[in-house]
Order: C-alpha cells, then sequence, then structure tokens
C-alpha cells in the first residue's frame, strides 16, 4: 500500500522490482510509442521538407526551427504541466502538435514560402511533448528516497535509447518506400498514441502543485542545478560534433555507407553500459560517480583523435559509450535530488533543452571545423565537449559538498 508520503514500498531487486511497482508497467509501457514518434518527429520533417522543396537547406531552416522552439518552449509547457498537472496539460499539448503538424504539411504539399514552413516548424517543435520528463517524474513520486530509483532511470534511458535507434530506422523506410508525408503522419500518430495513454494513467501522475508552492521554480536557479544543465550543455556538444565528424570521417576515406553504422557503435555500447550500471547497487555517492563518469568520457575520446582507418574508429567509437547510459542516469538521479517536486518536470525538460541546445551547436561549430580542417578536428572538438562537462561536474559536486557541509 503506498505511503503516505507517495513514496511506493517495492522489493530491492534490479528491473523487475522496479516495474512491479504499482502502476509502473502500464505508464513505461503506454509512454512507448511517443518515445518512438518523438524519436521519427526531427528526421521526419526532414524528409517531408526535402521530398517537397528538393532543399537539404530548406528542410535544415526547418528542422533547426523545430529543435530550438522544442529547447526553450519545453520548459515552459512543462511549468505549465508542474501548476495544472499531466492529466489536465498533456491532452491539450498534444492537440496543438497535432495541428502544428498537420499545418506544416498542409503548407509543405502547397508549396508554400519557407518562412511559413519554419513557422509551422516552431509551432511543431514547441508543441512537441516531453514524454521523458513526465514518466521521470512519474518515477520520482513512486520511488522518491528508494534506491530503486536509480535503476528505474536507467530503464528510462534504455528506452530513449531503444526509441532513438527504431524511430530513425522506422522513419526513413516508411519515408522512402511510402511518402514523407506517411512518415510524418505515421510518426505523430505514435506520439498521440503514446501521450494519451500517458495522460490516461492518473493514479501514477504527480498531483499539481499548490498555490503556495509555486514560487518554488526559482529553486532552478540554484548554482548546483545551474551547473548541471551546463554539463548537459556540454554532452550535447559531444552528440552534436560526433555526428558531423563521424560522418565527414567515412565520406573522407571514401565510405559513406559506413556513416551510420559506426554512429550506432556508439548507441550499442551506451545501451548495454547502461543496462549493467540500472542493474547493480553502487556504494559511491552520485556527486562522485559523476564525476569519474565525465572523466571517463573524456579519457576515451582521446583515441578518436588517433584513428587511420574505419575500422579503428569502429573500435574507438565504442568506448564513450561506456559512459553516456550512466551519465544520464546520474543527471536524472542529481536533477530530482536537486529540486523540489514541485518542479520536477520543468527539471528534466530543462536538462533535455540544454543536451538539444548543445547539439545543435556542436552539429554547427563542428560542420565549419570539419570543412576547414578535417574529421580529426572535429574530435578534438568532442574532446573538448568532454572537458567543459567534466568540468561543470566538479562544480556539481562541490555544490553538493557544501551544502552537507
Amino acid at each position: 500500500m503506498p505511503a503516505l508520503t507517495g513514496r511506493i514500498r517495492t522489493p530491492r531487486t534490479g528491473y523487475h522490482a522496479v516495474l512491479r511497482t504499482p502502476g509502473a508497467w502500464k505508464f513505461y509501457l503506454a509512454a512507448a510509442p511517443a518515445r518512438i514518434g518523438i524519436a521519427m518527429t526531427g528526421l521526419g520533417i526532414v524528409w517531408l521538407v526535402h521530398g517537397s522543396t528538393g532543399s537539404y537547406a530548406a528542410a535544415g531552416s526547418v528542422t533547426g526551427g523545430f529543435a530550438v522552439a522544442e529547447a526553450l518552449a519545453g520548459p515552459q509547457v512543462a511549468r505549465l504541466i508542474d501548476r495544472f498537472g499531466q492529466t489536465r496539460m498533456l491532452p491539450i499539448t498534444l492537440l496543438a502538435h497535432a495541428l502544428s503538424v498537420a499545418l506544416l504539411i498542409g503548407l509543405t504539399v502547397s508549396d508554400r514560402p519557407l518562412w511559413s514552413l519554419v513557422a509551422a516548424g516552431v509551432l511543431a517543435g514547441g508543441s512537441l511533448p516531453q514524454i521523458g520528463a513526465q514518466t521521470a517524474a512519474r518515477w520520482s513520486l513512486a520511488l522518491r528516497g528508494n534506491p530503486l530509483l536509480s535503476t528505474a532511470f536507467a530503464l528510462e534511458s534504455l528506452s530513449t535509447g531503444v526509441a532513438f535507434m527504431v524511430g530513425p530506422a522506422l522513419i526513413g523506410t516508411v519515408s522512402s518506400l511510402g511518402s514523407p508525408v506517411a512518415g510524418t503522419v505515421l510518426a505523430t500518430a505514435l506520439v498521440l498514441l503514446g501521450g494519451f495513454s500517458l495522460a490516461l494513467q492518473r493514479r501514477t501522475a504527480p498531483p499539481p502543485i499548490e498555490r503556495g508552492q509555486q514560487q518554488s521554480s526559482a529553486r532552478l536557479l540554484h548554482k548546483g542545478f545551474l551547473a548541471l544543465v551546463a554539463t548537459n550543455l556540454g554532452i550535447g556538444l559531444f552528440f552534436g560534433t560526433m555526428q558531423v565528424s563521424v560522418t565527414a570521417y567515412a565520406v573522407d576515406r571514401g565510405s559513406p555507407s559506413l556513416a551510420g553504422p559506426l554512429y550506432a557503435i556508439t548507441s550499442l555500447v551506451s545501451l548495454f553500459a547502461g543496462f549493467v550500471y540500472g542493474a547493480r547497487r553502487w556504494r559511491l555517492p552520485a556527486p562522485t560517480q559523476f564525476v569519474l563518469v565525465l572523466t571517463a568520457l573524456a579519457i576515451t575520446t582521446v583515441p578518436l583523435l588517433l584513428v587511420e582507418s574505419p575500422w579503428a574508429l569502429g573500435l574507438a567509437l565504442a568506448l564513450p559509450g561506456l559512459a553516456l547510459a550512466p551519465f544520464q542516469v546520474l543527471s536524472a538521479l542529481l536533477a530530482e535530488s536537486e529540486v523540489e517536486p514541485a518542479v520536477l518536470t520543468q527539471a528534466f525538460t530543462w536538462l533535455n533543452s540544454g543536451s538539444a541546445a548543445g547539439i545543435a551547436l556542436g552539429a554547427a561549430f563542428a560542420g565549419r571545423v570539419v570543412d576547414t580542417h578535417a574529421a580529426q578536428y572535429g574530435f578534438a572538438l568532442a574532446l573538448l565537449a568532454t572537458l567543459v562537462a567534466t568540468t561543470m561536474a566538479i562544480v556539481v559536486r562541490s555544490t553538493r559538498v557544501r551544502a552537507v557541509a
């Protein structure tokens, strides 16, 4: 029976115990289609706009507007969700997103001006529901103070990783064999299916904040949390530079078809590392683990500067994957303990926004550097990004040590 605090007592063993938390498997599975749909949406816009205009520049402009709007508007939408509750705000957000995507499709197939497509892309990105932040908030409500919370966040990380492996492959298949419009419609349908299914799970949804708690959002301005967001920004820079640099390396070596499989190596290793990490109980405090994981990420990025063949690159790309999933789990754990429950959805969304902004900036910087020099210079930028993230992790740990003292 749930405790009066809202925390649910569960056995202390692994993923099976986490999913035995009352109501957990229902909201976890309910969100699964939406995760895949979200992973399809950005690439689906590329297919949609390019298929109509024949221009990658136009597709990039619309996708860029979508990504920036998602990063900036996501935390504001999350604030409304914390204020009024998931079950009230999620359906509204989903309907707004569906209408925005329908508008984008209509404008695209009607050959409307590029500015109108960008505007519709901004609306679609700003209304994209942050499903991961909302399920993470549900895990926190159920397991706050329970050691199983780290396993729950590891399960979240695994789900997101799988979605971002399945989603792009699915949108590419549907858009190429069917039509780009069909691919975008399928992505939105999956977001709606998963989102409305999650909204129906009322028992596990965090309650809306009370009026006296509204000012607690100022806690997000705390130095420790801001450093945590900056850490996620650094990891986003890493991902953005790696996407461009791996592709450039494969193209420069005359093997462009290897770019996708090479980049997938890091994701596959990350999934394995996340599974192993979540299955174990770790004795070191989370802030210390955080610093060690990011230090390991920086060290394992160094071999990328030395590779001389695609096969060597494949081996080198496996190493950073060992640290990425544990980073995501620890980042969520530290955010959960840093802010009040009343603003938890906002906190998780700000972490996502930091990563998204970093990816956009990293891709832009790496593109210029790789065009001017070579792919190895892009890998050097990736190493620099890990050093930035590690520095911010040290700040996060120092704020925790001072708070305890």
